[in-house]
């Protein structure tokens, strides 16, 4: 039997073989209707251009100032390191560790890992421990909360308005932007795509006898 075309769906482990699909079409398991994949045109390229734009985004957002507060003629602006480092000195170092890995750290690595994986692919290469790197991108996603940060920030800024004047600066905007731009690199991340792709370059790669 080849082995050739087979996939395994991932929720009820039917062996099934692959089919050609249309542009935009998917293919779901016969046994469950778990979508096992789609054809995505350009998906690992536009996946790629995301990536580059959220590291971009993402040094903006850490560089710059989130918001200043400006209550009875003082002023007080803040980064995301400087709110962790705060909380540190506030004497809740388990607080400022969870807001560092959530909304620093592992979108730091969902970025760094997708670029790493998709530029040389692009460039019709194999990056050194790819399957590493490939691993680093799902297990950090589902601790990259930047989504749930801004949602806090929101709500902060919205009590904040009460007692002091908050004015938004240019880091909140890339924190907006950066949320996009990440569900959107991940939204065409097709890893069906990948490994197809992989698995021509290591074909190319293979000496000839």
């Amino acid at each position: 039997m080849r082995l050739d075309g087979l996939i395994v769906c991932n929720q009820c482990d039917l062996l099934l073989r692959e089919v050609e699909l249309e542009p935009g079409a998917k293919a779901s398991c016969s046994r469950c209707g778990n979508e096992l994949y789609r054809l995505q045109p350009n998906g690992l390229q536009r996946s790629l251009a995301f990536g580059l734009t959220a590291a971009a985004l993402f040094l903006v957002s850490n560089a710059f100032p989130i918001v200043t507060i400006n209550s009875q003629g003082l002023t007080n602006s803040t980064t995301l390191l400087d709110a962790a480092d705060r909380l540190v000195r506030d004497g809740i170092p388990s607080i400022a560790a969870l807001v560092f890995a959530t909304t620093f750290l592992m979108p730091m690595l969902e970025i760094l890992a997708l670029i790493y994986l998709l530029l040389p692919l692009n460039l019709g290469r194999l990056p050194p421990f790819f399957p590493l790197a490939f691993r680093v991108v799902h297990l950090v996603k589902p601790w990259a909360m930047i989504e749930v940060f801004m949602l806090g920030l929101m709500v902060t800024i919205t009590k904040l308005n009460a007692f002091a004047s908050v004015s938004p600066n240019i880091a909140l905007g890339s924190f907006v932007l950066l949320m996009l731009a990440v569900t959107a690199a991940a939204a065409n991340f097709d890893t069906h795509t990948f490994w197809k792709q992989v698995d021509i370059l290591k074909k190319l790669q293979e000496p000839v006898c």
